[in-house]
């Protein structure tokens, strides 16, 4: 048992348990924020994808004793208070099928705008690449990244 300090969406958050926990249960089962996905448990498909920083990692392959004192965002803490134009593209462009990659993918999304405000089709194809949907949305997902940085050019 430890006890491990992490910033979630702006709040101090305590875990008591196993160091060894992955943050994707830390997050899921401690914190009830379950907006995060289980999906290979592996780091391959993506599903689980939260920011460190401005950074997009994939939650089941961050111990809990690595997110000590480190400061995450999830899918529940991107829009926080509006919804972020990722979300809100993601709506207007109804990318989301079964919808269980969402949140991960959003997440992935954002961080590639957050370093690119304006991403070609190659961009967003490599960046999305690493992450699995399985029911094939990725052209609605390229539509949706395209006017999600329309959507944040418009509101600077």
């Amino acid at each position: 048992m430890a006890r491990i300090e992490i910033t979630v969406n702006g709040d101090r958050r305590v875990f008591d348990g196993n160091p060894d926990t992955p943050l994707l249960w830390v997050l899921r089962d401690h914190f009830g924020l379950t907006g995060t996905k289980f999906g290979c448990g592996m780091g391959i498909c993506g599903a689980c994808t939260v920011h460190d920083g401005k950074a997009a990692v994939r939650s089941c392959q961050v111990a809990a004793s690595d997110a000590r004192g480190k400061s995450y965002t999830t899918i529940e803490g991107l829009g926080k208070r509006n919804l972020h134009p990722c979300q809100r593209a993601w709506l207007e462009e109804d990318v989301a099928q079964c919808g269980w990659c969402q949140p991960g993918m959003i997440m992935a999304a954002s961080a590639l705008l957050a370093g690119k405000p304006n991403p070609s089709d190659a961009e967003i194809d490599a960046a999305m690449s690493s992450l699995i949907c399985r029911c094939g949305t990725y052209n609605r997902m390229r539509r949706a990244i395209h006017r999600a940085a329309a959507l944040s050019r418009e509101a600077e």
